[in-house]
């Protein structure tokens, strides 16, 4: 498994001015991998901020939808300005700074998809919900919430190792060379989708052990937090619905008694 690419995914941005300022960031630090969720027009104003990263912005993958976006990455992380919220809601907590980030992924292959929510509001709970990671930049309390390219620039600035040579060290991939180990020895991260079959079959297990239903979003939210943070592999994943199916065919040869 190769270096960890970086992923940036706009998610559905406001202001063309902004998606091209951000694609001016991206070049700037050596990535190149841009997702636009339903974008507003691309036009000559984009192009004009994107200066000498146009190539990069035409290049960029419009998608209708954050699964779309994310469907090929093995660790999806939603940013938020927002980090006062309630531990026991789990939805933006605990949030990892960007080095925090970048020490929890930097011996990982695949692809990291780092989603960017709306100027105004940002990503919305739902989509927080459906993120391994939150990341949340340090910012002055009273007035925490950064423009849209000065926050991918901070994020991408420490991903690329705070390095002027990124993109020679990163390659032309936009990979994340933070690590000293070898590709051969880097862990091969579970996929989205693979992820996705272990949340629901853990939802269908919380139904059949008629687990309260008020906590059950709670829940679920809580271990795709705890998941994310551990950055499982392929094979933990199906050791983990190996012990889901265990206890499943246990419980029910105990009912049939």
């Amino acid at each position: 498994m190769g270096e960890l690419e970086v992923r940036t995914v706009l998610v559905e941005p406001k202001s063309e001015t902004n998606v091209g300022a951000v694609a001016r960031v991206l070049k700037n630090f050596g990535f190149h991998d841009l997702y636009l969720v339903n974008p507003p027009h691309i036009g000559i104003k984009a192009l004009s901020v994107a200066s000498h990263a146009h190539d990069l912005l035409t290049r960029a993958r419009i998608v209708s939808s954050i699964e779309e976006a994310v469907s090929d990455a093995c660790i999806v992380a939603g940013t938020t300005a927002k980090r006062g919220i309630s531990a026991s809601k789990h939805l933006r907590m605990p949030a990892l700074s960007p080095y925090e980030l970048k020490e929890k992924t930097k011996d990982k292959g695949g692809i990291l998809a780092l989603l960017f929510g709306r100027e105004d509001i940002g990503l919305l709970n739902e989509e927080l919900k459906r993120c391994d990671i939150v990341v949340s930049i340090p910012t002055a309390p009273d007035y925490p919430v950064m423009n849209l390219s000065h926050a991918v620039a901070v994020l991408l600035y420490e991903l690329s190792n705070g390095n002027s040579n990124s993109s020679s060290s990163s390659g032309s991939s936009g990979g994340v060379s933070s690590s000293s180990l070898p590709s051969s020895k880097r862990l091969k991260l579970a996929s989205v989708e693979d992820k996705e079959r272990l949340f629901n079959h853990i939802r269908t297990f919380l139904d059949e052990i008629e687990y309260r239903e008020h906590k059950k979003e709670k829940t679920m939210v809580m271990l795709r937090r705890l998941f994310g943070r551990a950055g499982l592999t392929a094979r933990e994943v199906q050791r983990l619905r190996g012990i889901l199916r265990k206890a499943e065919w246990k419980i029910k040869a105990d009912h049939r008694r």
